[in-house]
C-alpha cells in the first residue's frame, strides 16, 4: 500500500507545474483523477505527440511522464451540468489541484470558497506565476519568466556571459514541489481541524525561497551576488576540472578536505600557509584552479576519481545525461523505471525519489487516453447510469 492511498485528488493541472505536483501526488499513492476539457485535452497531450523520436503510440515524453498513475476524464466545465458534476466529484473528493492563472478558479465557480460550502473538507491547491493577490498576480508567467524575476538567471552561467536558465525548468518543478508540500502539510493540518483549506502557491515565491542564503547575504553584505560559473563565491577549489579524457567536479569547503587534496594533488606550490584557509584561498582562486586543470589535465576521470574517492574528497564526474542513467546507484535506487502504453509498448522514465520504509511502492500504471476513465469514475463515484454517460457525450459534456 502506499502513503496516500484512500486520498482523491482532482487534478484539473495543464503544461508542466501543475501535472508535476499531481504526478507526485499520484506516486505517492492519491487516486489522482485528470479532468480535461472535451475534445483535445489538456496541452500536454499535444506537445511532441507526433515527434517520432520522443513520443510512443502519439503520447509525447512530457505526457507520459507527468500522468502515470492517474485516471482520465473529460468535463466542459464552462456548463451548467460539467459544474454540476464536478462539484458532485469534489463532494467525494480530498483535493482540487489546478494551476490556472489567478482568478480563473472563482470564474469557473471552483475556487475554495464555494468547494468548501459543499464540501468543508476539501483542500485546494492552484500553482500560479506570481501567487494569487499582490499587484503582479495578473502578469503572464512560465519557467522562464519565474527564473528571470526571481534573480536565479543573474547568478548563473559564466562571468563574462548573458545571464543563463538552469538547465532544467526549476521554476516550473519548484512551484510543483511547493505544491506538493503544501498539500501534504494541509491534509495533515485537516487531522487537526476536521477543515481543509487552500493552498496558493507562487513559482517567483518558490524561486526567491531556493536562493535561500544568498539572499540573506546580500542583505548582510549588501553586494549584489554575480555570475560564477561552475565556481563558488566561497569555498575554493569548488569547480569543474578538466581530466585527460573528461571533466570532474572538486568541492572543497572544509579546510580539513583542503589538507586531504593537497595528499593526492601532487602540488607543492599550493601547500602554502595563506591556502591552509578559506580566505587564503579565495584570494587566490585563480591561480589555485588554473594549477588544478595542469595536474587533473596529466592523467584520466577515473585515476583522479579513484584516488580522490579513497581520500573522501566530495568529487564526481560530470556525467552527460545517458552516464547518469546508467549509473549504479541510480538503477539501484529505481530511479529508472518503465512505464507500459495503454496499446503497448513501454518506455523508461524517472522514478520516485520519496523512499518511504513501510507505505512504499514502486508501481507505475500507464499515462490514460482522453477520457478513459469516463464510465469508472461517474459510474463508481457519482452512481451515474451508462445511458447518463452516453447523453453527456452527446451533448458536449464530457
Amino acid at each position: 500500500m502506499k502513503a496516500l492511498h484512500g486520498i482523491r485528488v482532482l487534478d484539473l493541472t495543464h503544461m508542466l507545474s501543475g501535472p508535476y505536483a499531481g504526478m507526485m501526488l499520484a506516486d505517492l499513492g492519491a487516486e489522482t483523477i485528470k479532468i480535461e476539457p472535451p475534445g483535445r485535452g489538456e496541452g500536454t497531450r499535444r506537445i511532441l505527440e507526433k515527434d517520432p523520436a520522443n513520443s510512443l503510440n502519439g503520447f509525447g515524453a512530457y505526457f507520459i511522464t507527468l500522468n502515470r498513475n492517474k485516471k482520465s476524464i473529460t468535463l466542459n466545465l464552462k456548463s451548467e451540468k460539467g459544474l454540476e458534476l464536478f462539484h458532485e466529484l469534489a463532494k467525494v473528493s480530498d483535493v482540487v489541484l489546478c494551476n490556472f492563472s489567478a482568478g480563473v478558479t472563482e470564474r469557473l465557480k471552483i475556487d475554495h470558497a464555494r468547494l468548501s460550502k459543499i464540501n468543508p473538507r476539501i483542500i485546494t491547491c492552484n500553482i500560479t506565476g506570481f501567487g494569487e493577490n499582490g499587484p503582479g498576480k495578473d502578469r503572464t508567467s512560465l519557467d522562464l519568466v519565474a527564473q528571470a524575476m526571481s534573480g536565479l538567471m543573474s547568478i548563473t552561467g559564466q562571468p563574462d556571459d548573458p545571464p543563463t536558465r538552469a538547465g532544467i525548468p526549476i521554476g516550473d518543478i519548484g512551484g510543483g514541489l511547493m505544491g506538493v508540500i503544501g498539500v501534504l502539510s494541509a491534509l495533515v493540518a485537516r487531522e487537526q481541524t476536521g477543515r481543509g483549506q487552500h493552498v496558493d502557491i507562487s513559482m517567483l515565491d518558490t524561486q526567491i525561497s531556493l536562493l535561500n542564503y544568498m539572499v540573506t547575504m546580500h542583505f548582510l553584505s549588501g553586494v549584489i551576488p554575480q555570475r560564477h560559473g561552475n565556481g563558488h563565491f566561497v569555498h575554493v577549489p569548488y569547480d569543474t576540472f578538466q581530466c585527460s579524457d573528461g571533466y570532474i567536479v572538486i568541492a572543497i569547503i572544509m579546510d580539513e578536505f583542503w589538507e586531504e587534496l593537497l595528499k593526492v594533488i601532487p602540488a607543492d606550490d599550493l601547500n602554502t600557509e595563506e591556502h591552509r584557509h578559506q580566505p587564503g584561498r579565495l584570494k587566490n582562486k585563480d591561480h589555485i584552479n588554473r594549477r588544478l586543470n595542469e595536474i587533473l589535465a596529466t592523467n584520466t576521470q577515473t585515476f583522479w576519481l579513484e584516488k580522490l574517492g579513497a581520500a573522501r574528497i566530495p568529487c564526481a564526474p560530470v556525467n552527460d545525461l545517458a552516464q547518469a542513467l546508467n549509473d549504479e546507484q541510480v538503477l539501484f535506487r529505481k530511479m529508472v523505471m518503465d512505464v507500459d502504453h495503454p496499446l503497448g509498448g513501454s518506455t523508461r522514465v524517472p522514478g520516485n525519489p520519496v523512499k518511504l520504509s513501510d507505505t512504499h511502492e514502486d508501481t507505475f500504471t500507464p499515462p490514460p487516453w482522453l477520457g478513459q476513465h469516463n464510465e469508472e469514475v461517474f459510474t463508481t463515484l457519482l452512481g451515474k447510469t451508462s445511458e447518463d454517460i452516453a447523453a453527456w457525450r452527446d451533448a458536449g459534456i464530457i
